[in-house]
């Protein structure tokens, strides 16, 4: 089969969830044995242009006519019998989607977020959770400057989502939604997504713990809980440093980049028993976290497949996470880790001192995440559901390499 993979990278470097998934999964469909045609862009192109190209840039979010023009000219080429749109916002355009569709070529798109619910993909208001734009009243965004807290920005975003929704582009110019967790097939289904043309599939990893063998670093702590990821405000960061001054006698180790990394490097500093390492490579990341006790995961949105959280698992970890979006079905309470309420700061110390406090009941915690990675989130078994959908959108049988 030759598939025509589509994704708009956010940047050099960038370690989002999408953009690990969108180079995995076309990674594993090659291993398998079909063509992948690649077609990305990289958010560096915005950030690098001048003030007239960015303007260029921003008018193109509604219809990109380069792009529309490019992925017509490819699927005539190339002939694939599918097209998997990832990310297309916001330098792609929703052009892509017609392009594809008027070549008559089956399309597929993998939901990373909750965009087509919130437009600016976090279904968060400041720190509270919104879905109020659901409705298709977009225009409250500017009100609240909800896109990267400008008004002028969120204008651009609300009146481009304004335009696709009068166009019921979403609806239409897409043959299969790939979900990632059951709340965003319910959000979607509210607004009047159709369900049939709605499927789930988890993310995977590779066994992160066939490759956690890195030497450690000097001066970690003999016993630690970890954070790694973004270090941003939707993952819970701000909720995390209150779980730590409150656990003073558990230390931490955290990892990651991010916006705000400046104000926790300072807060750290001044936590004894908390090291900050900022940006670790993933080698050596995925080795200090095989080490660590658990991981805390206090996110304040809804993740789609969180990469942490099934790395964590296959490294046979136990996980104290918000009881919220992928979370909500990934962790079984007291079985594979801890799930906490939203915002319950009292709750998440008393599940990390819980944890700490029981160390045969983590390492049992952590036998069974290691053994719902097995089931769930291998590449073998996620390869066998990508095909299928595909095969069900194409009517191909099914092959193997």
């Amino acid at each position: 089969m030759k598939i025509l993979a589509i994704h708009n990278f956010h940047r050099t470097g960038s370690a989002s969830g999408d953009d690990q998934v969108f180079k995995a999964e076309t990674r594993l469909l090659e291993d398998h044995g079909h063509q992948v045609v690649r077609y990305s862009v990289c958010n560096d192109a915005f950030d690098n242009a001048g003030a007239a190209g960015k303007l260029v840039a921003a008018l193109a979010m509604f219809w990109s006519p380069g792009h529309a023009r490019a992925v017509k000219a490819l699927i005539e080429r190339e002939k694939p019998d599918i097209v998997h749109v990832h990310t297309f916002f916001p330098l792609l355009s929703p052009s892509i989607l017609y392009a594809a569709k008027r070549c008559g070529v089956p399309v597929a798109a993998t939901l990373h977020d909750t965009r087509f619910i919130c437009p600016c993909a976090t279904s968060l208001r400041g720190t509270e959770l919104c879905n109020r734009c659901g409705d298709g009243h977009y225009l409250r965004m500017v009100r609240y400057g909800c896109y990267k807290g400008s008004r002028l920005q969120s204008l651009l975003v609300a009146m481009n989502f304004k335009l696709h929704r009068w166009l019921k582009t979403y609806y239409r110019q897409i043959d299969r939604y790939i979900c990632l967790n059951d709340n965003q097939i319910r959000l979607l289904t509210e607004i009047g997504f159709d369900p049939a043309k709605i499927v789930k599939k988890y993310n995977f990893v590779e066994d992160a713990d066939v490759n956690a063998h890195e030497p450690l670093p000097d001066g970690l702590p003999p016993r630690y809980a970890v954070y790694y990821g973004r270090i941003g405000e939707e993952k819970g960061v701000r909720v995390l440093m209150k779980i730590a001054e409150a656990t003073p006698e558990i230390p931490l180790v955290v990892m990651g980049g991010g916006p705000l990394e400046g104000e926790f490097a300072r807060w750290a500093e001044g936590q004894g028993h908390v090291r900050y390492l900022g940006y670790t490579p993933h080698a050596l990341c995925l080795s200090i976290a095989r080490n660590a006790a658990f991981v805390l995961f206090p996110s304040i949105w809804y993740e789609g497949c969180s990469m942490v959280e099934i790395e964590a698992q296959s490294l046979g970890l136990p996980i104290i996470a918000t009881d919220l979006g992928f979370s909500h079905e990934a962790i079984q309470d007291g079985y594979n880790g801890r799930k906490v309420p939203l915002g319950d700061v009292t709750g998440f110390v008393k599940a990390t001192r819980d944890c700490w406090g029981d160390p045969e009941a983590c390492r049992t915690m952590g036998e069974n995440a290691r053994r719902e990675y097995v089931e769930k989130y291998q590449p073998e078994e996620n390869y066998r559901q990508l095909e299928s959908i595909y095969r069900e959108l194409t009517g191909k049988r099914e092959t193997r390499a």
